[in-house]
This record gives structure tokens, sequence and C-alpha cells, in this order.
């Protein structure tokens, strides 16, 4: 059943429709996509291409989705192995269309039903056993692109063979971590997500606070996304929070905590003027220009945003979330009475809901975590508070490698190697600014441990020295911080600068050069994800190959802080647009104007990934994908340069002048324009190349204008065109 399956046909092009059809497209598969007329498809597909967040890596991947109508082309269902259907939200409009569709179904298709929570059993009940065998909900979050969760959601009739498959395809080549629920109203996530994010309105309200005291409590402080509960609200929009609300309290009149989820006094306001969140432009929040204004739960008008700071927020906020919440809980503050009240609640009911929504807590954790951002599930974070103060037990969730069951005995948690992260391997050395990890199989991974992973002269140095004592013979190089590498450390070049110590700075990119030559003589794979800048990403585009994760941040934005590259870019960039003057030009272009690829996909179209580069589009694959690639690899060694016929310093001059005219880049920035041409057009060797960079990096280190650039960015964490 479902052996290889290549074509999808999506049925609804709405917002969810369209982000899935975008989604799935950006993987490679065939994407057909459908709705009701053909101008209703143009039109909906058309928003999606210009959505933000894009639905798209490159647009050019929205091309290769067939766009039809039911009216005219529902016999494309008949190719697909995976018939997605999306419309509207109504029971009987959905039945309907699943009659029409399986007399055209493949034998061997599965059929999915895209909801956030219609009881999945119902919408197949008056279709064949055939039918109902191979039929399952899909529950994708918005947008599909960024959101890797996906509750599936089988029926009593779906065959394990099917669930089997279907989940294989989607982990294998969707790029989605699945979670199997139970078909209740709302799954796990919006039963339990949406009482969380409701109840913090009720308590808000309750306790007299603002929304923005409510936003920095319940951010990153407690181990969510910054953008706490009131943006969130935006965000997802008041009157879909109202619609699921609705849906839950009449599908769940046992549930003792459901009266929770009645409208809260602002939201009634909000919905009755029609200001429900980002899509209306305005709901908890309104922007105006430069202005935010946030409404006033007492008055229910907006004022301008105010900007808050707990000291206990501020005090706590270093430790970690295991040790912070604890604390915070016994804040005698705002703060404390906000999460006795809010949060000890919200852990009560997950406890009283798991047993009928999820088939273990693990399952019900990871879907508050990979759905809505949360560090720690809400399981997780019992066992973090203690479960006697919750007042639901003694017993821990977890304990080792095993979690508590429903039965209350603990079992082994399923063993998950492929997704693997860095930090679940063995650590064999510590080093300044790295540490060593074991993967296994003879591959070791050098893991950055600066913040940022910014490169620092004395991490350069010991991680030389690391890698010519042969204790590796295959390597990763990658991060354990929040991005691959923002560079090289800028802090460092100011503190030289200061001193006028030339000779230092020199010395550092000697050091920094030599280090990418020494990585290009050792096979092995750099897992990169997040921010991949300019030093860090010389230093990865050294290894043998880089495996990218799909919304990585790749380039040179060495311009934007008054500086070309120096560790390497620049012969790096030669080389790989060396097949003519116009692309070399094309390069120094993008070094000028110091661009950064959005993702992993816009790099390689960019060049500065390879062909070979692949993109890792799933978020937890990357180490396991890198290592993969680390244990074939051959040492990149020092590419073959050739000089490139053709009047290119010219070239890049006119180039110059075009974007001089155009008012892109300044005087300086012209400068650094003839620095780069120097390296990139005159050099006769990768290693000539590299000799000039750096005497071209440190003549523009000496440049007030690159000074004022250097300080302003870590400063105020912008660029500066003056």
């Amino acid at each position: 059943m479902f052996e290889n399956p290549r074509n999808v046909c999506v049925i609804g092009a709405g917002t969810m429709g369209s982000g899935i059809a975008a989604h799935l497209a950006n993987l490679g598969l065939n994407v057909t996509l459908l709705d009701l007329t053909a101008q209703s498809v143009r039109t909906a597909f058309d928003k999606a291409k210009t959505a933000r967040p894009p639905h798209f890596y490159i647009p050019g991947t929205a091309d290769t989705v067939r766009l039809g109508s039911i009216e005219e082309n529902l016999d494309w269902v008949s190719e697909a192995d995976w018939v997605c259907e999306a419309i509207v939200e109504k029971l009987e409009a959905k039945k309907s269309l699943f009659a029409r569709i399986e007399p055209l179904m493949k034998p061997d298709a599965i059929v999915t039903t895209n909801t956030s929570g219609l009881q999945i059993s119902l919408l197949a009940a008056d279709q064949s056993q055939a039918f109902r065998r191979v039929f399952m909900g899909t529950h994708f979050f918005n947008p599909p692109r960024y959101l890797k969760l996906l509750e599936l959601i089988p029926t009593p009739d779906t065959s394990p063979q099917a669930i089997e498959a279907m989940t294989r395809f989607l982990e294998d080549k969707c790029a989605r971590r699945v979670v199997i629920a139970k078909d209740t109203p709302g799954f796990i996530a919006n039963r339990f997500g949406m009482w969380s994010m409701i109840y913090a309105v009720h308590v808000t309200e309750r306790l007299g606070l603002s929304i923005e005291e409510v936003d920095a409590i319940t951010g990153a402080f407690i181990g969510r996304p910054n953008s706490g509960s009131f943006r969130l609200n935006d965000l997802v929009g008041i009157d879909i929070m109202q619609d699921i609300a609705d849906n839950l309290i009449r599908r769940c009149p046992e549930d003792p905590f459901v009266k929770h989820l009645a409208t809260p006094k602002s939201m009634a306001a909000l919905l009755e003027k029609g200001w429900i969140g980002e899509k209306a432009g305005q709901g908890f929040f309104r922007r105006s220009g430069h202005e935010i204004f946030a409404f006033d739960l007492t008055t229910h008008v907006y004022r301008m945003r105010q900007e808050i700071a707990f000291d206990s927020i501020k005090e706590l906020g270093r430790l970690p979330l295991a040790e912070r919440l604890p604390r915070a809980l016994e804040l005698r503050d705002q703060v404390g009475d906000f999460l006795r009240e809010y949060l000890l609640p919200t852990l009560r009911y997950a406890d009283y809901l798991k047993e009928e929504i999820s088939h273990n807590v693990e399952d019900f954790d990871r879907v508050m975590k990979w759905g809505f951002g949360w560090e720690a599930g809400p399981f997780e974070t019992i066992d973090i508070v203690g479960a006697e103060r919750v007042g639901i037990g003694t017993m821990p969730s977890y304990q080792g490698r095993s979690i508590l069951s429903f039965d209350g005995n603990y079992v082994p948690r399923k063993e998950e190697p492929q997704y693997a992260s860095i930090t679940d391997f063995p650590v064999i050395g510590e080093h300044e600014g790295f540490r060593v990890r074991d993967l296994g199989d003879h591959v070791h991974a050098v893991c950055a441990t600066t913040k940022m992973g910014v490169y620092s002269p004395a991490m350069i140095r010991a991680m030389s020295s690391y890698l010519q004592s042969g204790k590796s013979q295959r390597i990763v190089l990658t991060s354990e911080a929040k991005v691959y590498s923002a560079g090289f450390d800028l802090k460092f070049l100011l503190e030289k600068v200061n001193e006028e110590d030339w000779d230092a700075c020199d010395k550092a990119l000697v050091d920094f050069q030599n280090l990418g030559l020494l990585l290009r003589e050792i096979p092995g794979c750099a897992a990169v994800f997040g921010g991949c800048l300019g030093g860090g990403f010389e230093m990865a585009a050294s290894c043998s190959c880089i495996a990218a994760a799909g919304e990585s941040n790749i380039g040179f934005p060495e311009s934007r802080v008054g500086l070309l590259p120096s560790g390497g870019g620049t012969p790096l960039m030669h080389v790989r647009n060396q097949e003519s003057a116009k692309a070399l030009v094309e390069a120094a272009k993008l070094l000028l104007l110091g661009t950064v690829a959005r993702n992993a996909d816009e790099s390689r179209k960019r060049g500065f990934l390879r062909r070979e580069d692949p993109t890792i589009y799933h978020p937890d694959r990357l180490i396991t994908e890198a290592k993969r690639i680390a244990l074939t690899a051959e040492p990149a060694g020092i590419p073959e340069w050739k000089v490139v016929a053709g009047p290119v310093p010219g070239m890049i001059e006119r180039m110059q002048d075009e974007l001089t005219k155009s008012g892109e880049i300044t005087a300086h920035d012209c400068e650094i324009g003839d620095k780069i041409k120097h390296a990139i057009a005159r050099a006769e060797s990768f290693k000539d190349s590299l000799a000039k960079e750096r005497a071209a990096f440190v003549e523009l280190l000496k440049d007030g204008m690159t000074q004022t650039r250097i300080r302003h960015m870590i400063e105020t964490g912008k660029p500066l065109r003056n």
C-alpha cells in the first residue's frame, strides 16, 4: 500500500489548502490544487503566492502546482496517491465531496480530511468500507511550511497498514512530526491549546492586569514563544478562537473545565467591532505607522503600548526553565499571582484530559511543543514544578527513558534515532569555544558553544589545534547555539581597532583563513541552521558538503559593517562563479550588497550553496542527514582557480556606478566594492585571493566609516549605510 507516493491532490484552495499545496510543492512532490471554479482557485493561489511569511522557498516553485476546478477537473483525483481534502469546515459539504471522489480514486490511494475539530468518523460514515479503511484526519498547523506538527487522526475503521504508511510518508517525505491523536473534539491541540489561550484572557481580566504585562509573563519567561498570550491571539484570529471555543462547548458538555471557554469580555468587545486580529489590522494590538497601540481591557479603547519590565522576570530570566518556574510560582508580585492563577489550573486541566484525548503524556507534550512552540509540554512542566504542587499526585511523568502510562506503570519511550538532536550525543571533548561529540561510526561533531556560534580568535586557535591532532577522522561541523553562526567576532575587531593593533587583526585573520584551509583537508559535512553568516558560512563552505536546514539564512553580510569577507569568502565566490565574466560580476554584487538568502533553496539559487549541498527540509533530521553525508565525504581540497576572460574589473566598476545612481550603495560602499574587485577579479590563485581579501579587510578596518558601522551593529544589532 502507498508505495513511493509522488502525486498529491489538494482539494480546497483556502488558507490551509493553498498552504499545504505550497509546502508539498516545496518538497518536490507533484501537486494538484482544486477549488470550486477555475477563477476561485486562481484567486486563492495568487493570494498564497504573496503571503507573508512566504509559503514558497523560491517563487518559481508556485509554477509547478497544477491548478484546476472541482467543476471541470475532479477526475484528476484518479492520478493522486494522496487526496488531501481541505474545503470549508462543514460536515455535509465534506461528505458530499467524498461521495463524488470515491469512484475516481486509485485503489491504493489514501484520502484525508484536513480539519481542526470535526469528528473524523462521521465524515466517512456514508462511504464504502474500502474508503473508510484508507480514510483519516489530518490537522496541519498554519502556516504549514513553518510548523512541523501534524495531528493524524484515524477512525476505528482505518486500517493499521494505512496509518503506518501515511505516518511514514508524512515524516519521511513531507517533513512533518506526526502525533496520532484520538478522534475527540478539537483533538489534542485545540481541545487543550485553545482552552489555555482563552483561560489566560479570563485570568488577565480577573486580576486587572494589562495585556502587555501578561505577554511579558507568558512569553519566553515561562518557555513560550515571544508573542506571549495576546499577540498570539491576534495571530491566530479572535474569530477563529471563538469558533473553536463554541464547537468545544457544544461537543463537550460533560467537561467541567469547558465553562472557561465562555467568551471573555474583551474578546466579545473586539468581535463586536470586527477587530479580530492580524488579518483585520487590529485586535488586542493595533499598528499605526511606526506606533503600536494596545487594547485596554478596562476601557475597551486603544492606548499607546507600554514597555513592561518586571524586576522578578529580569532576576529569574537568566535561570534555566527548570529552576525558573518553581521560583516564579513563589513570587509575591503580579508575576507570581498570575502564574498561580493561570499555570497551575492549566496543568490540572491537562491531567484531566490526558487519557481522553491522547495515547500517552509524551504525545500530549509534543503537540504543545511542536504546534505551539512551548519549551516544555504540560507534563514536563508538571515534573518541573512538582505534581504535588499541581495537586494531581506525586509520581513524575518522565523517569529516564520511561514515561508514566495511564495505568500507573512506567513504560519505555519510543526510540527515534532519526530525530536525534546534537545534545543527544555524548561529549568526548571540551575546548575553548567548542565541544566535540561522538556521533558514532567514527564521526565526531565539532560544535560551537559561543554565543550565536561566533568564531572568536581563541576558538579558532583551539579548533585548529584540535583538527591538526587527527583525533577526528570525519567530522560534522555545527553549533549548539541558537543559530549555526553569526560570523566572526566583531567585538574582538572593535577592541583591536580601539587599540590600533592592526598586526593582531591580521594575525587573527591568518589563523581564520588557515582554519578554513584545514577544514578542506578533512572529510565531513557542515550542518547549518538559523543564521549561517559571514565567517561562519566561510567555515561551513570549506567542508566537503553543507547540509542546510530549510529555513537557514545564508550569505555574506560583511559590507553592512563596512568590510568584505576575510575567511576565504571572496575566493570561494570566485571559484563558484568562474564560468563567465557575467557570473563573476554578479558574485561581486552579492558581496557588495551584503546579500543574505532567506532560506536554503534561495541560497542555492544565488550560488551560496551548490547543487550537491542538500536542503534538509525536515527540521529534526539535520544531524542525522549530516552524519550520513559525512560517512562518504571526500576532502574538499583547494578548488581549481580559473582566470576569467573579459574586462571583469571594468564590468564590476560599471555595476557599482549603476548601484550608486540608483541609491542602493554609498561612497563608502564603493570603497568596499573596489577591494572586492581587487580580490575577486585580479587575484591569480585561491591563496593569492586569500591574501588580497585579508589585506583589504585590515585596510577597511582603519577607515572611520567602517568603524562607525561596526559600532552601530554591536550597539543596535542593525546595519548602517553611512
